[in-house]
């Protein structure tokens, strides 16, 4: 989960079944709070059962059709570049450093006719009924079609990204060494896998060295008020503590 405030939480649950998914983010959300996800099932259900408005990912829209492009290159191209302008508006939009209101309406402006010109693509190549419902082409125009009113959500919500790319790039860390920690000893033991690894990736998150966090920390917590223990988290950590942390015994060790 990646917090509004730049904190990822890595929970551990038995299974991705729906129910460890309302565990995790409960039922109840402040006004206008918005889901943004990938397109599992579990998120639909949660999303619809909990009122919220649920965003989906372009990213993973388009990696359905890049996986199609062996079988269908042509229509996978033409899906593709309609897409890529989406992601080009965005980058015209980082590159002027626009305000919300003015991301807004240019999202509404250049943003918007691309989205409902791939939309009506889609449309147009079910009509033709010219794929097999077992082509990977078929199945990447269906699960953009299926979610069109959550691709959409960006459009409307200057708050809300295109994708959800900002949340795989602070999963990297656990791909990249999961030939280390294929597995956990004990369900005991994933929990805290969880819990460093949220450390360490919202260190970094907040350019924050996580080797001198942990040092800081493990010595600070002992003497640390408990009612206040939430600054002892990464970003607050750096506001309270980073200028002037506490130091290993073997800091001062020179080879």
């Amino acid at each position: 989960m990646y917090g509004e405030l730049d904190e990822v939480c890595f929970p551990f649950f038995e299974s991705r079944r729906a129910e460890h998914v309302e565990q995790a983010l409960g039922l109840t959300h402040a006004e206008g709070a918005v889901l943004l996800s990938d397109g599992y099932a579990a998120y639909v259900s949660y999303a619809t059962k909990t009122g919220l408005t649920h965003a989906q990912c372009w990213a993973h829209t388009r990696r359905k059709l890049f996986e199609a492009q062996d079988i269908e290159p042509q229509l996978a191209a033409e899906g593709l570049d309609l897409i890529g302008g989406l992601y080009a508006v965005e980058e015209r939009i980082r590159e002027q450093k626009l305000s919300e209101a003015k991301k807004l309406n240019y999202r509404l402006m250049h943003a918007k006719p691309i989205g409902e010109q791939f939309f009506a693509w889609i449309n147009q190549q079910f009509e033709a009924q010219g794929l097999l419902p077992s082509n990977p082409m078929t199945k990447a125009l269906g699960y953009a079609r299926e979610r069109r009113y959550g691709l959409e959500v960006y459009l409307t919500d200057p708050d809300v990204p295109i994708d959800t790319n900002h949340l795989e790039r602070a999963l990297r860390a656990i791909p990249m060494g999961r030939k280390n920690w294929l597995f956990s000893w004990t369900e005991l033991g994933a929990k805290h896998v969880g819990i460093m690894q949220s450390l360490i990736v919202t260190c970094r998150l907040h350019q924050i060295d996580p080797y001198d966090y942990l040092v800081d920390v493990l010595q600070r917590v002992g003497q640390h008020p408990a009612s206040r223990v939430h600054e002892l988290t990464p970003r607050l950590w750096k506001q309270f503590f980073a200028s002037n942390p506490l130091r290993s015994a073997l800091h001062n060790i020179r080879p």
